[in-house]
């Protein structure tokens, strides 16, 4: 499957990711954006935007658009969706530390190149319900982050639903869900 124009990330979406980076819980979708070179395929490295980077992973559901849509209605949002990928929102913490205290975006802090790792594709049909998918993420075999889709505060056809009120969705793009707690600092090695 090819990817998209854009990817459209929602920050925020588990209540347990919220507190532990001391943000407050949202009451509507907060999304940002990457640029198409954020992407990198299975396999091929993650590069670090500069050195003495502090380089954090977020594990995600990735939602990847199969039909274009604007201001698309929740209650048939699924049906805009062609398949699914496991994602990491690479996040350069210093820079969005410094961006969310000064209240600028947070641009340089998420879409730098390779900042978005995907998986193969999955198609829709292989899941059977998107709210009900259990994101984890090791690091050398030892587990840093284990949640489910189900504790997500707004649920993958709202987000559909929220964003193509902002863009339009077109065929191909990603739609980043966000994260649940453990996220941590990238290590060396």
């Amino acid at each position: 499957y090819k990817w998209g124009r854009k990817i459209v990330c929602v920050a925020r979406n588990f209540v347990l990711h919220a507190k532990e980076l001391n943000n407050p819980v949202p009451t509507k979708p907060f999304f940002f954006l990457k640029p198409p070179t954020a992407y990198v395929t299975q396999g091929n490295p993650i590069l670090r935007p500069f050195e003495g980077v502090d380089l954090h992973y977020e594990v995600e559901l990735g939602v990847i658009i199969g039909n274009t849509g604007k201001n698309i209605d929740a209650s048939n949002a699924l049906d805009y969706v062609a398949g699914y990928t496991l994602a990491l929102d690479m996040t350069a913490r210093c820079l969005q530390s410094e961006a969310k205290s000064q209240g600028r975006p947070w641009a340089e802090a998420k879409g730098f190149d390779t900042s978005c790792p995907i998986s193969t594709f999955i198609p829709k049909e292989q899941v059977t319900d998107p709210q009900d998918l259990q994101l984890l993420l090791s690091v050398n075999g030892v587990e840093k982050q284990n949640g489910n889709t189900s504790q997500m505060i707004f649920n993958v056809a709202q987000l559909i639903a929220e964003a193509s009120t902002k863009w339009t969705l077109e065929r191909g793009d990603l739609l980043l869900t966000g994260t649940p707690a453990g996220v941590g600092a990238v290590k060396k090695g």
